[in-house]
């Protein structure tokens, strides 16, 4: 049985009024992913790519076309509407961590529980479970400044992943790890998908979309390709 398309979008244009002069960031643009793909979006820079993760994100609304998530048109939505959306339906991670200093890495992975209204002893006990879920259980107490860049990015990823949202939306998870902590990192996703989760990676590393089971490419603010990836790196295997 095929999956449900949990992501519809349909003729999604985004302009740019900048001065006198209108760029035109994405010109068109037609993608369905379905639940459980592990999709990465590539593309140079000025390709389209970081407009197009923000419209997938719910961080910005299109100038013209459709968006549907999980069958709800969030094209038009207010921001109010979207930042509701967002928390619900979407776990960011993102190459600077975006973790809060003063916290320790359980109120970090707390946080979007928050939003949820979830109790203060139910938000610690579902972020717990994140955590020990990234291996992370002996670091909870800690601090970012008491982390490591991979730990970092293990407690972004259990906050992601806290509120059991429809997709996970990663940009460039692995830009400021090194090469052993990256391959780590892409190994907590390959479980995550391997989980049922829907993984999208925005990416200008080659290495890293190698792992996703399908590479859509941007150019000049189009679709260049849409490819199914037949030999993906699994390092978990």
């Amino acid at each position: 049985m095929e999956k449900e398309v949990i992501i519809k979008v349909k003729g999604i244009k985004k302009i740019y009024q900048m001065g006198t002069q209108e760029v035109r960031a994405l010109n068109g643009v037609d993608i369905e992913i379905r639940k459980n793909e592990y999709v990465a979006i590539m593309g140079p820079s000025g390709s389209g790519k970081s407009t197009l993760m923000n419209l997938l994100g719910c961080l910005d609304t299109p100038t013209e076309g459709t968006y549907i998530l999980n069958g709800t048109d969030v094209s038009q939505m207010r921001d109010d509407q979207l930042a509701e959306v967002r928390n619900k339906e979407i776990g960011f991670v993102f190459q600077s961590f975006n973790l809060l200093p003063r916290y320790n890495a359980l109120n970090n992975v707390a946080l979007p529980l928050i939003y949820a209204g979830l109790s203060k002893a139910d938000r610690e006990k579902e972020a717990r479970k994140a955590l020990l879920n990234v291996d992370l259980g002996d670091r909870m107490d800690h601090k970012p400044n008491e982390l490591s860049g991979g730990q970092k990015q293990r407690v972004a990823l259990a906050r992601a992943l806290v509120n059991n949202p429809s997709i996970i939306l990663a940009d460039e998870p692995t830009g400021n790890l090194d090469t052993k902590t990256s391959l780590d990192i892409m190994t907590l996703f390959e479980q995550i998908y391997a989980k049922g989760n829907t993984v999208l990676v925005v990416t200008h590393e080659e290495d890293i979309a190698r792992y996703a089971r399908r590479v859509i490419r941007l150019r000049d603010g189009l679709i260049e390709s849409d490819e199914i990836n037949e030999s993906p790196v699994l390092q978990n295997s």
